[in-house]
Protein backbone atom coordinates (compact mmCIF):
# COMPACT_ATOMS: atom_id res chain seq x y z
CA UNK A 1 0.00 0.00 0.00
CA UNK A 2 2.46 2.82 1.24
CA UNK A 3 4.27 2.79 -2.08
CA UNK A 4 0.73 2.93 -4.23
CA UNK A 5 -0.90 6.17 -2.36
CA UNK A 6 1.90 8.24 -3.49
CA UNK A 7 0.81 9.26 -7.10
CA UNK A 8 2.55 11.95 -9.06
CA UNK A 9 0.42 15.49 -8.80
CA UNK A 10 -0.86 16.41 -12.23
CA UNK A 11 -1.41 20.07 -10.42
CA UNK A 12 -4.87 20.07 -12.14
CA UNK A 13 -6.87 21.31 -9.06
CA UNK A 14 -10.72 23.11 -10.01
CA UNK A 15 -13.24 24.50 -8.33
CA UNK A 16 -16.70 25.15 -8.83
CA UNK A 17 -19.99 25.01 -7.28
CA UNK A 18 -22.24 22.78 -9.41
CA UNK A 19 -23.28 19.40 -11.90
CA UNK A 20 -23.15 20.81 -15.34
CA UNK A 21 -25.83 18.47 -17.44
CA UNK A 22 -23.94 17.14 -20.22
CA UNK A 23 -25.59 18.35 -23.45
CA UNK A 24 -25.54 16.63 -26.70
CA UNK A 25 -23.26 17.78 -28.98
CA UNK A 26 -24.51 19.33 -32.06
CA UNK A 27 -24.98 16.48 -35.65
CA UNK A 28 -23.16 18.93 -37.73
CA UNK A 29 -20.68 19.74 -36.17
CA UNK A 30 -19.87 16.70 -33.67
CA UNK A 31 -21.85 13.66 -34.72
CA UNK A 32 -21.86 10.79 -31.71
CA UNK A 33 -20.19 7.63 -33.66
CA UNK A 34 -21.58 4.16 -33.08
CA UNK A 35 -18.47 2.36 -30.81
CA UNK A 36 -15.96 0.38 -32.61
CA UNK A 37 -16.44 -3.47 -31.97
CA UNK A 38 -13.60 -4.61 -29.51
CA UNK A 39 -10.81 -6.50 -30.68
CA UNK A 40 -10.73 -9.63 -29.03
CA UNK A 41 -8.69 -10.94 -26.09
CA UNK A 42 -5.05 -12.05 -27.10
CA UNK A 43 -5.24 -9.04 -30.02
CA UNK A 44 -1.91 -8.05 -28.44
CA UNK A 45 0.10 -11.10 -28.73
CA UNK A 46 -1.12 -11.32 -32.20
CA UNK A 47 -0.29 -8.18 -33.14
CA UNK A 48 -3.33 -7.02 -34.02
CA UNK A 49 -3.85 -2.88 -34.27
CA UNK A 50 -6.22 -0.77 -32.13
CA UNK A 51 -9.50 -0.15 -33.76
CA UNK A 52 -9.40 3.15 -35.35
CA UNK A 53 -11.13 5.97 -32.83
CA UNK A 54 -14.84 6.86 -33.47
CA UNK A 55 -16.04 10.16 -31.87
CA UNK A 56 -15.50 10.01 -28.77
CA UNK A 57 -18.62 10.40 -26.22
CA UNK A 58 -17.96 14.05 -23.91
CA UNK A 59 -19.31 14.94 -20.29
CA UNK A 60 -18.40 18.31 -18.46
CA UNK A 61 -18.92 18.25 -14.98
CA UNK A 62 -17.96 20.79 -12.08
CA UNK A 63 -17.43 19.92 -8.72
CA UNK A 64 -18.65 21.51 -5.76
CA UNK A 65 -14.73 21.21 -4.11
CA UNK A 66 -11.96 21.56 -4.93
CA UNK A 67 -10.18 18.64 -7.22
CA UNK A 68 -6.90 17.44 -7.56
CA UNK A 69 -6.79 14.49 -10.27
CA UNK A 70 -3.36 13.16 -9.08
CA UNK A 71 -4.42 12.35 -5.83
CA UNK A 72 -8.12 11.12 -6.35
CA UNK A 73 -7.08 8.52 -9.63
CA UNK A 74 -3.21 7.99 -8.50
CA UNK A 75 -4.37 5.17 -6.27
CA UNK A 76 -5.70 3.40 -9.87
CA UNK A 77 -2.18 3.51 -11.14
CA UNK A 78 0.29 0.24 -11.18
CA UNK A 79 3.27 1.36 -11.36
CA UNK A 80 4.85 3.86 -14.02
CA UNK A 81 4.36 1.69 -16.49
CA UNK A 82 0.64 0.45 -16.52
CA UNK A 83 -0.80 -0.29 -19.58
CA UNK A 84 -4.24 0.87 -18.26
CA UNK A 85 -2.96 4.03 -17.11
CA UNK A 86 -1.50 7.01 -18.26
CA UNK A 87 -1.19 10.69 -17.21
CA UNK A 88 -0.46 13.24 -20.23
CA UNK A 89 2.05 16.34 -20.05
CA UNK A 90 -1.25 18.61 -19.76
CA UNK A 91 -2.16 16.98 -16.44
CA UNK A 92 -5.25 14.98 -17.99
CA UNK A 93 -5.66 10.76 -17.18
CA UNK A 94 -6.44 8.53 -19.32
CA UNK A 95 -7.76 5.36 -18.09
CA UNK A 96 -8.63 2.55 -20.06
CA UNK A 97 -11.24 -0.74 -18.49
CA UNK A 98 -13.93 -3.61 -18.73
CA UNK A 99 -17.12 -2.30 -18.03
CA UNK A 100 -19.96 -4.14 -17.53
CA UNK A 101 -21.12 -3.06 -21.24
CA UNK A 102 -17.31 -3.61 -22.80
CA UNK A 103 -14.35 -1.97 -22.81
CA UNK A 104 -14.09 1.80 -22.77
CA UNK A 105 -11.53 4.20 -22.53
CA UNK A 106 -11.90 7.72 -20.69
CA UNK A 107 -9.88 10.93 -20.70
CA UNK A 108 -10.36 13.28 -17.50
CA UNK A 109 -9.26 17.47 -17.79
CA UNK A 110 -10.05 19.70 -15.19
CA UNK A 111 -9.87 23.25 -16.75
CA UNK A 112 -11.58 26.11 -15.56
CA UNK A 113 -13.12 24.86 -12.43
CA UNK A 114 -15.01 22.30 -14.62
CA UNK A 115 -14.29 18.44 -15.98
CA UNK A 116 -14.31 17.50 -18.97
CA UNK A 117 -14.74 13.82 -19.63
CA UNK A 118 -14.06 11.98 -23.04
CA UNK A 119 -14.69 8.30 -23.90
CA UNK A 120 -14.53 5.76 -25.84
CA UNK A 121 -16.17 2.38 -26.80
CA UNK A 122 -18.85 -0.16 -25.87
CA UNK A 123 -18.27 1.15 -22.01
CA UNK A 124 -18.16 4.79 -22.78
CA UNK A 125 -21.45 5.36 -22.09
CA UNK A 126 -21.01 3.22 -18.38
CA UNK A 127 -18.04 5.42 -18.02
CA UNK A 128 -19.25 8.74 -18.78
CA UNK A 129 -22.26 8.15 -15.91
CA UNK A 130 -20.08 7.08 -12.98
CA UNK A 131 -17.56 9.80 -13.83
CA UNK A 132 -18.34 11.73 -10.73
CA UNK A 133 -18.11 8.78 -8.36
CA UNK A 134 -14.64 8.47 -9.85
CA UNK A 135 -13.74 11.33 -9.25
CA UNK A 136 -15.04 10.87 -5.48
CA UNK A 137 -18.63 12.80 -5.62
CA UNK A 138 -19.79 9.70 -3.13
CA UNK A 139 -16.58 10.25 -0.55
CA UNK A 140 -17.61 12.16 2.26
CA UNK A 141 -13.79 13.96 3.38
CA UNK A 142 -16.50 16.18 6.35
CA UNK A 143 -17.19 12.83 8.51
CA UNK A 144 -13.52 12.79 9.18
CA UNK A 145 -12.26 14.49 12.07
CA UNK A 146 -8.05 14.96 12.72
CA UNK A 147 -7.03 14.13 16.35
CA UNK A 148 -3.18 14.73 15.02
CA UNK A 149 -1.59 17.76 14.46
CA UNK A 150 0.25 15.65 11.37
CA UNK A 151 -3.11 14.90 10.05
CA UNK A 152 -5.19 18.48 10.51
CA UNK A 153 -2.07 19.72 8.63
CA UNK A 154 -1.85 17.38 5.80
CA UNK A 155 -5.39 17.66 5.28
CA UNK A 156 -5.31 21.42 5.12
CA UNK A 157 -2.60 21.15 2.57
CA UNK A 158 -4.95 18.43 0.46
CA UNK A 159 -7.99 19.93 -0.19
CA UNK A 160 -8.47 17.86 -3.33
CA UNK A 161 -8.15 14.43 -1.77
CA UNK A 162 -11.13 12.46 -2.72
CA UNK A 163 -11.31 8.90 -2.55
CA UNK A 164 -12.36 7.54 -5.40
CA UNK A 165 -15.12 4.83 -6.38
CA UNK A 166 -14.70 2.70 -9.60
CA UNK A 167 -17.77 0.56 -9.51
CA UNK A 168 -15.41 -2.24 -10.93
CA UNK A 169 -14.10 -5.14 -8.66
CA UNK A 170 -12.22 -7.43 -11.27
CA UNK A 171 -9.89 -4.53 -12.21
CA UNK A 172 -8.81 -4.02 -8.85
CA UNK A 173 -8.70 -7.51 -7.52
CA UNK A 174 -6.41 -8.92 -9.85
CA UNK A 175 -3.39 -6.69 -9.96
CA UNK A 176 -3.53 -6.77 -5.95
CA UNK A 177 -3.78 -10.84 -5.51
CA UNK A 178 -0.28 -10.01 -8.40
CA UNK A 179 0.75 -7.73 -5.22
CA UNK A 180 1.02 -10.43 -2.56
CA UNK A 181 3.63 -11.06 -0.81
CA UNK A 182 6.26 -9.33 -3.43
CA UNK A 183 7.19 -6.26 -3.94
CA UNK A 184 5.78 -3.61 -6.06
CA UNK A 185 8.27 -3.64 -8.75
CA UNK A 186 7.55 -7.20 -9.56
CA UNK A 187 3.79 -6.71 -9.23
CA UNK A 188 3.95 -3.83 -11.62
CA UNK A 189 5.83 -6.53 -14.00
CA UNK A 190 3.84 -9.03 -14.47
CA UNK A 191 0.39 -7.06 -14.55
CA UNK A 192 2.32 -5.04 -17.27
CA UNK A 193 2.97 -8.57 -19.54
CA UNK A 194 -0.20 -10.26 -18.69
CA UNK A 195 -2.61 -6.96 -19.77
CA UNK A 196 -0.15 -6.35 -23.02
CA UNK A 197 -0.16 -10.02 -23.98
CA UNK A 198 -3.39 -11.20 -23.03
CA UNK A 199 -5.72 -8.19 -22.85
CA UNK A 200 -7.26 -6.13 -26.03
CA UNK A 201 -5.59 -2.45 -27.40
CA UNK A 202 -8.23 -0.03 -25.91
CA UNK A 203 -10.49 1.76 -28.12
CA UNK A 204 -9.80 5.47 -28.57
CA UNK A 205 -7.16 7.53 -30.36
CA UNK A 206 -3.93 6.20 -27.51
CA UNK A 207 -2.40 3.44 -28.71
CA UNK A 208 -0.14 2.79 -25.96
CA UNK A 209 -3.20 1.93 -23.53
CA UNK A 210 -4.64 -1.65 -23.34
CA UNK A 211 -8.15 -3.08 -21.48
CA UNK A 212 -6.81 -5.95 -19.53
CA UNK A 213 -8.54 -9.44 -20.51
CA UNK A 214 -11.77 -10.57 -19.63
CA UNK A 215 -12.08 -13.43 -16.95
CA UNK A 216 -12.30 -16.31 -19.90
CA UNK A 217 -9.06 -14.68 -21.43
CA UNK A 218 -7.60 -14.72 -17.78
CA UNK A 219 -8.56 -18.52 -17.45
CA UNK A 220 -6.80 -19.63 -20.40
CA UNK A 221 -3.37 -18.39 -19.79
CA UNK A 222 -0.71 -20.97 -19.92
CA UNK A 223 1.25 -21.77 -16.68
CA UNK A 224 4.25 -21.38 -18.76
CA UNK A 225 2.91 -17.22 -19.18
CA UNK A 226 2.78 -16.88 -15.64
CA UNK A 227 5.72 -18.10 -14.78
CA UNK A 228 7.57 -15.98 -17.38
CA UNK A 229 5.97 -13.08 -15.50
CA UNK A 230 7.58 -13.71 -12.10
CA UNK A 231 3.72 -15.16 -10.85
CA UNK A 232 3.83 -18.23 -8.67
CA UNK A 233 1.36 -20.51 -8.36
CA UNK A 234 -0.51 -19.86 -5.57
CA UNK A 235 -1.38 -16.13 -6.82
CA UNK A 236 -2.51 -17.77 -10.31
CA UNK A 237 -4.60 -20.22 -8.66
CA UNK A 238 -5.96 -17.36 -6.95
CA UNK A 239 -6.63 -15.25 -9.85
CA UNK A 240 -8.09 -18.14 -11.42
CA UNK A 241 -10.34 -18.95 -8.66
CA UNK A 242 -11.56 -15.48 -9.14
CA UNK A 243 -12.38 -14.92 -12.55
CA UNK A 244 -14.38 -18.05 -12.40
CA UNK A 245 -16.62 -16.30 -10.42
CA UNK A 246 -16.02 -13.07 -11.43
CA UNK A 247 -20.04 -11.88 -12.46
CA UNK A 248 -20.64 -12.66 -8.43
CA UNK A 249 -17.58 -11.02 -7.19
CA UNK A 250 -18.53 -7.79 -9.13
CA UNK A 251 -21.84 -7.85 -7.84
CA UNK A 252 -19.30 -6.37 -4.39
CA UNK A 253 -19.37 -3.16 -5.76
CA UNK A 254 -22.38 -2.09 -4.70
CA UNK A 255 -22.53 -3.53 -1.16
CA UNK A 256 -21.61 -1.97 1.77
CA UNK A 257 -17.76 -2.34 2.54
CA UNK A 258 -17.96 -4.96 4.67
CA UNK A 259 -20.17 -6.92 2.84
CA UNK A 260 -18.21 -6.65 0.19
CA UNK A 261 -14.97 -7.99 1.77
CA UNK A 262 -16.77 -10.76 3.35
CA UNK A 263 -17.62 -12.32 -0.44
CA UNK A 264 -14.40 -11.57 -2.03
CA UNK A 265 -13.06 -13.29 0.95
CA UNK A 266 -14.37 -16.28 0.36
CA UNK A 267 -12.82 -16.97 -2.59
CA UNK A 268 -9.50 -19.50 -1.34
CA UNK A 269 -6.02 -16.95 -1.33
CA UNK A 270 -7.79 -13.93 -0.98
CA UNK A 271 -7.59 -12.64 2.31
CA UNK A 272 -7.94 -9.44 4.74
CA UNK A 273 -5.27 -7.54 2.72
CA UNK A 274 -6.29 -7.87 -0.59
CA UNK A 275 -10.21 -7.14 0.13
CA UNK A 276 -9.14 -4.19 1.55
CA UNK A 277 -6.82 -3.04 -1.36
CA UNK A 278 -9.81 -3.98 -3.66
CA UNK A 279 -12.36 -2.43 -1.82
CA UNK A 280 -10.80 0.83 -1.52
CA UNK A 281 -11.00 1.55 -4.96
CA UNK A 282 -13.70 -0.52 -6.20
CA UNK A 283 -16.19 1.12 -3.38
CA UNK A 284 -14.65 3.57 -2.30
CA UNK A 285 -13.98 2.50 1.39
CA UNK A 286 -12.86 5.16 3.89
CA UNK A 287 -12.62 2.78 7.13
CA UNK A 288 -10.97 -0.34 5.03
CA UNK A 289 -7.72 0.16 6.01
CA UNK A 290 -4.69 -2.27 4.96
CA UNK A 291 -3.59 -4.99 7.23
CA UNK A 292 -0.95 -7.42 6.78
CA UNK A 293 1.35 -4.90 5.07
CA UNK A 294 4.81 -4.92 5.03
CA UNK A 295 5.54 -1.57 5.40
CA UNK A 296 2.45 0.33 6.37
CA UNK A 297 2.55 -0.64 10.42
CA UNK A 298 5.66 1.16 10.60
CA UNK A 299 4.86 4.56 8.85
CA UNK A 300 1.73 4.74 10.83
CA UNK A 301 3.46 3.82 14.26
CA UNK A 302 6.27 6.23 13.27
CA UNK A 303 4.07 9.20 12.28
CA UNK A 304 1.82 8.76 14.88
CA UNK A 305 3.86 7.82 18.01
CA UNK A 306 7.25 7.30 16.75
CA UNK A 307 7.26 3.92 16.83
CA UNK A 308 8.35 2.71 13.17
CA UNK A 309 8.69 -1.00 15.12
CA UNK A 310 4.85 -1.01 15.38
CA UNK A 311 2.44 -3.95 14.00
CA UNK A 312 -0.53 -4.41 13.11
CA UNK A 313 -2.27 -4.90 16.48
CA UNK A 314 0.05 -1.55 17.32
CA UNK A 315 -1.74 0.67 14.04
CA UNK A 316 -4.73 -0.78 14.72
CA UNK A 317 -4.59 0.75 17.66
CA UNK A 318 -3.19 4.02 16.70
CA UNK A 319 -6.10 4.62 14.03
CA UNK A 320 -8.43 3.56 16.50
CA UNK A 321 -9.88 7.18 17.15
CA UNK A 322 -10.42 7.28 13.28
CA UNK A 323 -13.12 4.36 13.27
CA UNK A 324 -14.77 4.59 10.01
CA UNK A 325 -12.69 6.49 8.22
CA UNK A 326 -9.23 4.92 8.97
CA UNK A 327 -8.19 4.36 5.20
CA UNK A 328 -8.25 7.70 4.83
CA UNK A 329 -6.25 8.34 7.89
CA UNK A 330 -3.77 6.09 6.78
CA UNK A 331 -3.81 8.02 3.31
CA UNK A 332 -3.23 11.27 5.13
CA UNK A 333 -0.16 9.60 6.74
CA UNK A 334 1.15 8.57 3.64
CA UNK A 335 0.88 11.71 1.73
CA UNK A 336 2.30 13.88 4.89
CA UNK A 337 5.94 12.21 3.56
CA UNK A 338 6.51 11.44 7.38
CA UNK A 339 8.13 8.38 6.43
CA UNK A 340 10.63 6.27 8.74
CA UNK A 341 14.06 6.19 7.45
CA UNK A 342 15.74 3.62 5.80
CA UNK A 343 18.31 1.41 7.88
CA UNK A 344 18.87 -1.26 5.22
CA UNK A 345 19.32 -2.28 1.65
CA UNK A 346 15.98 -2.56 -0.31
CA UNK A 347 14.61 -5.94 -0.76
CA UNK A 348 16.29 -7.44 -3.64
CA UNK A 349 13.23 -8.85 -5.74
CA UNK A 350 13.54 -12.23 -6.92
CA UNK A 351 13.06 -13.62 -10.35
CA UNK A 352 11.00 -17.49 -10.53
CA UNK A 353 11.43 -16.68 -14.49
CA UNK A 354 14.82 -17.62 -14.55
CA UNK A 355 14.37 -21.00 -12.66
Amino acid sequence: MAGRYAPRPTRATVRGGHVAVPAARPAATAPVAAAAPAAPAGAASAGLAAPAAAAPRTRTWTPPWPLDLGLVLGPLRRGPADPTFRTAPDGSVWRATRTPEGPGTLRVAARGGTVGAEAWGAGAEWLLDRLPALLGAEDDPSAFTPRHRLLAVTERRRPGLRLTRTGLVMESLIPSILEQKVTTTEAYRAWRLLVRKFGEPAPGPDDRLYVMPEPRAWAMVPSWEWHRAGVDAKRSDTVMRAVRVARRLEEAAAMEPEAARRRLELIPGIGPWTSAETVQRSNGAPDAVTTGDYHLPSIVGHALAGRREADDAEMLELLAPYAGQRHRAARLILLSGRIPPRHGPRFTPGNIAAL
